[in-house]
């Protein structure tokens, strides 16, 4: 073989080796994964539902893998910062955003966002559900749905409603019961369920439509009166408060989920781990405890099926924004 022949030869094995070493590395970096700290990102304040249950799984997951979870709040633009933050990360099995329902309606509320849900992220597994709450302060005179409607109809636009945000789950929730029963109720955005709670508590604001995990202390407390339930099931921790449906807005549902995603581009591998460890943790008797407490169910989907659901979840909450007309504040 020629001298230069011999040279290309030789240079295109070393090349060839060097690429296996490295793919080799890859994987093997995978295959150990996770080796350091993981960061999940949490779209809303400290305190809030989202808080709470990114917190107590994150907890669990912290101690399956042998590495630290680190809670990481972004809250702002109804969740929006946190997920555009989460989409341009390295894809590398190290951050993960806690997204919520939110996201789903996001799409139809903004005419600009900085990623999408759908195709900028990886679904790893669906983490809980729950109902929503219509809670009031209890000083308002109304101890049912039907009283708060008349009350509301007799005095408009001296009834607010707050959220956690400009596009988050209670928003719409309160968006999709005012324009059910055609009620004059104003919003209020806060930066979080926690900031929202304080002051519906204090008199600041009326009523909300708000996750049960965050309701329910406060509901126990006497600090708010629950009214109803959005799912059309009962909750199981306030079996006596009616569902909005049988109260006579007829068709009313709003169930709150929460998943698990990474930033597109995650290895297989740690997607199904990921996933099958949080299988685990969510059949963790201390966390079903837990949830059970708060009105939560824990969730069971594989990432296909997730991805799924998400898809359809957000072509139901666009035309749901485009019904009701809600904007964002």
């Amino acid at each position: 073989m020629a001298p230069l022949a011999q040279s290309k030869h030789l240079i295109r094995a070393v090349a060839l080796c060097s690429i296996a070493i490295i793919g080799s590395s890859s994987f093997a970096a995978e295959a150990d994964w996770p080796t350091k700290p993981i960061t999940l990102i949490i779209p809303f304040a400290t305190g809030g539902t989202t808080d709470i249950i990114g917190r107590e799984v994150g907890q669990k997951l912290s101690e399956a893998l042998k590495q630290p979870v680190l809670i990481d709040n972004k809250p702002g633009a109804g969740g929006n910062l946190a997920a555009g933050l989460a989409s341009k990360a390295a894809p590398d099995g190290y951050t993960f955003l806690l997204s919520t329902v939110a996201h789903s309606m996001s799409p139809g509320l903004y005419k600009s966002l900085s990623y999408n849900f759908i195709q900028d992220f990886e679904p790893v597994g669906m983490v809980a559900t729950t109902p929503n709450l219509l809670i009031v302060n209890p000083k308002l005179p109304v101890k049912s749905v039907a009283e708060l409607i008349a009350y509301i109809k007799a005095n408009p636009n001296t009834v607010n409603f707050g959220s956690a945000g400009s596009g988050s789950t209670e928003h719409l929730s309160g968006e999709l019961f005012k324009s059910m029963t055609g009620l004059q109720i104003t919003h209020i955005p806060y930066k979080g369920g926690a900031p929202m709670m304080t002051d519906l508590i204090g008199g600041q604001i009326q009523m909300a439509i708000e996750t049960s995990p965050s309701a329910t202390p406060h509901i126990q407390s006497g600090k708010v009166r629950a009214l109803g339930v959005t799912s059309l099931s009962r909750s199981s921790v306030f079996p006596d408060v009616p569902t909005l449906n049988e109260s006579g807005v007829k068709g009313y549902e709003v169930i709150t989920w929460f998943a698990l995603m990474a930033p597109k581009g995650l290895p297989v591998n740690v997607q199904a781990r990921l996933n099958t460890e949080l299988g685990k943790v969510l059949k963790n008797p201390e966390l079903l405890k837990n949830f059970a407490e708060q009105g939560v169910t824990a969730g069971n989907m594989k990432p296909a099926q997730l991805g799924e659901f998400i898809k359809t979840e957000t072509t139901k909450w666009t035309k749901v924004v485009k019904e009701s007309g809600a904007v964002v504040d």
